[in-house]
């Protein structure tokens, strides 16, 4: 009996994968290398293809014995699955997507991907078949947030800044840490200099223009841009920012460009908001 996984009842009724605290990012399980082929079959039937893919991803040759769609190449693809580099996971998954033909089939099997990142707490999450950083759930609002927040305010350079950010934080297998603080303070210093009109750095706006913060957070926001200027441009041999603090100065700047655009920008300057990709 073959049971249809796409008329299960939790589809059927709209149920969601509960998110859970994010326990893995720049690695990946054995129980989803195990559990992928069984995510991809009601997608893609033919072993072939799905071999295909696998060998793609990681760059591995398949097996030249072995052509017939049966548990041996069954094996084959478990076996790669199970010791190929963790990044190389997240880069089958987006080929798989690459390779479904339908759009409707294409959204179910990014809803798949994303209830199980959800439900396991994985650190990543599918945005129209590319894998992306994933923060918490607070983190995840924020950015979102401010980034319709600054497209209804037509700052569409602050926005795509922050984009860029978190870019830099879904890079694989290594983050762009340094990246994600320059991009994401660059984003803060785009709004500010057009609520200051001013061209300075974000540094010498906040000293001349305290009050387009409450004090004392002007303060916060000039050590937001001394940070960013010590660990995000001059960096000293040995001194590398870590994860949490590229992702604590992201969430800073993107909640400041949120006030900024409230309180300085409430009225809208486009007819239409651009739909942020995270």
């Amino acid at each position: 009996m073959t049971v249809d996984f796409m008329d299960v009842f939790s589809k059927r009724i709209g149920i969601s994968a509960q998110s859970v605290p994010i326990v893995t990012r720049y690695d990946v399980t054995m129980e989803l290398r195990d559990y992928l082929l069984l995510m991809i079959g009601p997608y893609i039937s033919s072993l072939k293809t799905i071999r295909g893919i696998v060998c793609t991803a990681t760059k591995t040759a398949p097996d030249r014995g072995n052509w017939s769609e049966n548990d041996f190449m069954k094996d084959e693809i478990v076996g790669i699955l199970e010791n190929c580099p963790w990044y190389n996971i997240y880069d089958i998954i987006e080929l798989v997507y690459a390779n479904i033909s339908y759009s409707a089939q294409k959204d179910d099997f990014e809803k798949d991907v994303n209830d199980y990142f959800l439900q396991k707490g994985i650190g990543w999450k599918m945005t129209q078949g590319t894998i992306e950083y994933r923060g918490d759930d607070a983190f995840e609002e924020k950015l979102a947030e401010s980034a319709t927040i600054l497209s209804e305010a037509g700052l569409d350079t602050s926005a795509n800044e922050l984009k860029e950010a978190l870019k830099d934080l879904s890079k694989k297998p290594d983050p762009e840490i340094t990246g994600a603080i320059q991009h994401s303070v660059a984003a803060l210093e785009c709004v500010a200099r057009e609520v200051a009109t001013s061209k300075e750095t974000l540094g010498k706006l906040i000293k001349d223009n305290p009050d387009i913060v409450p004090r004392p957070t002007d303060e916060i926001v000039s050590k937001i841009f001394g940070y960013a200027s010590e660990w995000g441009r001059h960096l000293k041999e040995g001194r590398n920012p870590d994860y949490e603090e590229a992702e604590l100065i992201v969430h800073l700047s993107a909640s400041f460009c949120s006030y900024l655009s409230k309180k300085h920008f409430p009225i809208s300057k486009t007819e239409e908001i651009e739909d942020f990709p995270f």
